[in-house]
């Protein structure tokens, strides 16, 4: 099941106002002072102006005409829709819905000055639709008073969604910035552990080869000389030479368990898994070989991959889920990744992408990004037949371990290494 977006369904909630505000011009229940037909046909252009404004916004303080534009011709059709009803009715709830929507596409300092030309606009409507009295002073301080009252509720109204919706964006701005952060230390706390896990065991190797491994090898030499030295025929040389066997293949047993020791690698799911989790949002479904081990090396460059991955999406996709999947291969490994956001049509790397494919191609593999139906990553890394057989991969038949990220609740500089 889909979880509930409430972006869109304040966009559902701002239509519906949008079309019960225009409704009795929009249906030829009230005059208007254009021909009928023109006024719709301007509803119909700010409304999708509107859409195409918000759709394309990515950065509110980035002037792009993609953006720009259509909501610059959305504020002009909303001034003409109120200017056109004449002021009547509610219409000019239009001018509000400009207004919260123009701090998700400019500075907050462009919503005041929004609100004081719609001020404008409002005047001009009203002024012609109220009659004056008759003589044209008699009453004034009435229509004064009503144009005022007019005039100050919506200058209300209006700063209240600006103040709103700003206050909204900083709140999902900083969500995002605690989610990149998160991810980020998440990723040094699992670089840091399998980098102590690895400096534990080459500990261990070391003490056993240097305390028990020289201690066997004199066992085995005293040993070897006491069964020299017995006379020929001596009852003690049946147990010196078990003694001996038993000193020789303990030292060998040893031996195996330091060379285990300094070539075992640390469990790649389990540490990428401690990158994902808890992860405020998106939902993050990430599935691992179990038994897929990496050098140092290469489980740095992968956990930094799934980094930039999730940061890339927190910061630009605005996806609910994420899918990634690292899986050994006859060549090395393949990292791929998918979310649902609106993707682009021309992906154009940026810093950390540039990172990315950077450190796969330094190691002989690449990276391809693709933003139709979403943001896409593959990227492949190879490893050589004696890597494979050491320390670069080992490929078990266990298949896949699969962990989700739990579902955002309603509720720093960390390190980087390049990916950015």
């Amino acid at each position: 099941m889909r979880r509930f977006n409430p972006e869109l369904w304040s966009g559902a909630a701002m239509l519906a106002v949008m079309v019960v505000a225009a409704g009795p011009a929009l249906f030829a229940w009230a005059p208007t002072r254009i021909p009928h037909p023109l006024w719709v046909g301007l509803f119909v252009v700010m409304l999708l102006a509107l859409l195409a404004g918000i759709w394309g916004v990515d950065e509110p303080q980035r002037l792009s005409l993609r953006v720009h534009g259509p909501f610059g011709v959305a504020v002009l059709a909303s001034w003409a829709l109120v200017l056109g009803a004449g002021g009547r009715g509610i219409v000019a709830i239009l001018l509000v819905v400009t207004v919260s929507v123009c701090p998700y596409i400019a500075p907050l300092r462009a919503g005041w000055w929004l609100i004081a030309l719609n001020q404008l606009v409002l005047i001009a409507a009203f002024v012609p639709w109220r009659p004056l009295p008759d003589p044209p002073w008699a009453d004034a301080s009435e229509v004064l008073i009503e144009l005022s009252m007019f005039g100050v509720f919506y200058l209300l109204i209006q700063a209240a969604s600006l103040l709103s919706s700003a206050a909204l964006l900083r709140e999902q701005q900083a969500r995002r910035a605690l989610a990149e952060a998160h991810v980020e230390l998440q990723a040094a706390s699992a670089l840091l552990a399998e980098s102590t896990r690895t400096n534990e065991r080459l500990r261990i190797s070391r003490e056993l080869h240097d305390l028990i491994g020289h201690r066997l090898t004199v066992l085995t030499l005293e040993l070897e000389a006491a069964k020299h030295r017995a006379p020929a025929g001596a009852a003690a040389i049946p147990h010196i030479e078990r003694a001996d066997a038993v000193a020789r293949e303990l030292l060998s047993s040893v031996r195996a368990t330091v060379g285990e020791l300094r070539g075992r690698d640390g469990a790649l799911h389990e540490t990428l898994q401690r990158v994902v989790r808890d992860l405020p949002g998106p939902r993050v479904v990430l599935e691992v070989d179990e038994t897929l081990e990496l050098d140092e090396e290469r489980t740095v460059l992968l956990v930094r991959a799934v980094q930039e991955i999730v940061t890339n999406t927190i910061r630009h996709a605005h996806a609910r889920e994420l899918w990634i999947e690292a899986r050994a291969t006859a060549s090395g490994v393949l990292l791929r990744s998918r979310d649902d956001g609106r993707g682009a049509r021309e992906v154009v790397p940026g810093n950390g992408l540039r990172g990315l494919q950077e450190r796969f191609e330094a190691f002989g593999g690449s990276a391809v990004f693709e933003g139709a139906g979403g943001f896409s990553v593959t990227a492949r890394l190879p490893v050589d037949a004696g890597e494979a057989s050491g320390a670069g991969i080992r490929e078990g038949s266990s298949g896949l371990a699969s962990a989700a990220s739990p579902r955002p609740t309603e509720a720093g500089a960390a390190v980087d290494r390049g990916l950015g």
